[in-house]
């Protein structure tokens, strides 16, 4: 049995190499630092609740994760169902594009015009269900199963929202590199804001 402050410690020890990429997450699923950082403390202060659950020797990155996707998808529909936000099932699928660039690969026309910036808000605009498997797997590196295990879903399910998740994600990127070709081509000059 170790004491609360063994405790304490040993919690510490393994959440902080995790701060980073867990502020990262939460702030990509919220699109909102203040929002982000509520999540943040919220997810802390639960997974420290249940840490006596947790098994030592097991996987504490995934398991943290759980409690943050959990955390943020409850709340998610409670703020939904308030304010009336459509469901999956009401949002349209529009996953065909059309490049419109001519003489260069697709790779390199996004490569041209577009900034980490552009790259976050395609991640940001891709609908919660999508968004989550993305952000997991794409971003942070988790592999299907982990991914799975974390969002108590079938791993099926994952391929199949990462796929569509994927998709949107390439529709807006391509529409944000069109829209700032047009812009070009219409004579104004793009510059990168810094954060």
């Amino acid at each position: 049995m170790k004491t609360k402050e063994e405790r304490k410690e040993t919690f510490q020890n393994l959440l902080v190499p995790e701060l980073g990429a867990l502020f990262r997450t939460a702030l990509r699923m919220t699109r909102n630092r203040e929002d982000a950082e509520d999540l943040m403390q919220e997810t802390i202060a639960k997974a420290f609740a249940a840490f006596d659950r947790f098994e030592e020797g097991t996987n504490f990155r995934a398991w943290i994760f759980k409690i943050l996707t959990n955390t943020f998808i409850n709340n998610y529909y409670r703020v939904r169902d308030k304010q009336k936000l459509p469901s999956l099932d009401e949002m349209e699928e529009e996953t065909a594009f059309q490049p419109a660039f001519e003489g260069a690969t697709p790779e390199e026309a996004l490569l041209n015009t577009l900034t980490r910036e552009d790259i976050i808000k395609a991640i940001e605009s891709i609908p919660l269900e999508f968004r989550t498997v993305v952000v997991l797997t794409l971003v942070e590196g988790f592999s299907y199963k982990e991914t799975a295990e974390i969002l108590e879903i079938p791993i099926g399910t994952v391929m199949s929202r990462l796929h569509r998740g994927r998709k949107l994600l390439q529709k807006a990127l391509w529409e944000y590199s069109n829209q700032k070709n047009t812009e070009k081509e219409n004579g104004r000059e793009w510059t990168v804001k810094k954060s």
